[in-house]
């Protein structure tokens, strides 16, 4: 009883609200409203206790305090709400037996969230996955909630990125809560009814296919890298760019960057040179952003990566507040490993990213000289 004591769970709790990372929130469908009349939860994960841990829990578990989705929904809604719950289907298996009751569900209710993914032993150790579709039926059902026409939020628990190309196109909203442990519901729950806006950021890159595979933000430049010119690297039937990339991660709320500022343009060995950014929010909520930093360097005596994060922030900044951001970026900071295995930066020119994603940044170039 010791591991599931009030504070131990107080902080799961607050630990996995802070893991979630909002993927698609086109129609603004979240957060959802805690008074709402009819709430349907539907999916093989969404009253699912054992899966909730993921592979790597404790043997002695008590699985008595492990909070679902479902049991956490209901602890976050008005005592006027009605929450209704069907499995939908199983996680793995061709069975659609289940499909009518969730429909019929969905079709009485307000709003539809649906939890669906991997079980939580389909991840860890000796757990590969030739294919990282979501498995079984589960996007099948997902097709058929949405032609109720009723607001459908995804849940979407995993231990890896999963292909997840159709409902990136077409769920209007889309979690992804990974194994959040004893708390899972109730950290959810917290996200989904806005008790806490989120603010998580991938740390991989989700994939549009598994022939894509390895995709990452910090691949090496090449001859052909330049995939935008006509004798560039390319698929034919897929983005180069992954679906959702490394450091992506929304909020309830928008930021804005302005553009970066250099203390300097120049800088040798022995100096340093602050880089500093506007965020201001422009959205309706108050909200905390992760300000991403990241170096390129252009010319070494080795291939360089195209982007290497080299420091993030994660600050609060309310409603229409603005806030600056620096980072100090010293020789430290630009060291690598030379051609002769040697640990250190190289004279030559460098660009600067600052944003909201590797993908999403401003630039600035500047030089490390003699």
């Amino acid at each position: 009883e010791k591991f599931v004591c009030a504070e131990h769970l107080k902080a799961a709790r607050e630990i996995g609200r802070k893991s979630i990372v909002l993927l698609k929130n086109t129609t603004d469908i979240l957060p959802l409203k805690a008074d709402v009349k009819t709430i349907a939860v539907i999916g093989p994960l969404a009253n699912s206790k054992r899966d909730m841990l993921g592979c790597w829990a404790g043997s002695g578990v008590n699985h008595n305090k492990i909070v679902t989705l479902l049991e956490g929904i209901k602890s976050a809604v008005s005592l006027t709400t009605n929450v209704l719950y069907s499995k939908g289907c199983n996680i793995i298996g061709d069975s659609t037996n289940m499909f009518n009751e969730a429909i019929s569900l969905a079709k009485q209710a307000d709003v539809v969230v649906v939890a669906i993914g991997e079980g939580g032993e389909m991840s860890g150790e000796a757990r590969s996955r030739a294919y990282i579709n979501i498995p079984g039926k589960q996007e099948d059902l997902v097709k058929e909630l949405l032609k109720t026409g009723k607001p459908v939020v995804v849940v979407l628990m995993s231990g890896r990125p999963l292909t997840i190309n159709w409902l990136a196109a077409n769920a209007p909203a889309i979690l992804e809560t990974w194994f959040l442990g004893t708390e899972a519901g109730n950290s959810i729950a917290d996200v989904l009814f806005g008790k806490y806006n989120p603010a998580g950021k991938l740390t991989m890159s989700f994939p549009y296919a598994v022939g894509q595979i390895p995709v990452f933000y910090n691949y090496k430049s090449t001859g052909h890298s330049d995939y935008k010119s006509p004798y560039g690297s390319r698929y034919t039937d897929i983005p180069n760019d992954p679906l959702f990339p490394f450091g992506f991660g929304l909020s309830y709320t928008k930021f804005e960057y302005s553009d970066i500022k250099l203390s300097a343009k120049q800088m040798k060995m022995t100096d340093s040179i602050t880089v500093s950014v506007t965020v201001k929010n422009t959205g309706c909520y108050d909200g905390e952003e992760v300000v991403q930093l990241y170096i390129r360097d252009l010319f070494g005596s080795v291939t360089r990566p195209v982007k290497e994060l080299k420091g993030f922030r994660k600050v609060m900044i309310k409603k229409g507040a603005s806030t600056d951001i620096t980072f100090v970026i010293k020789q430290s900071v630009l060291a690598f490993y030379t051609y002769d295995m040697t640990y250190k930066a190289e004279l030559g020119d460098f660009i600067a990213f600052v944003g909201t994603s590797s993908a999403d940044c401003k630039e600035a170039k500047f030089a490390l000289v003699e």
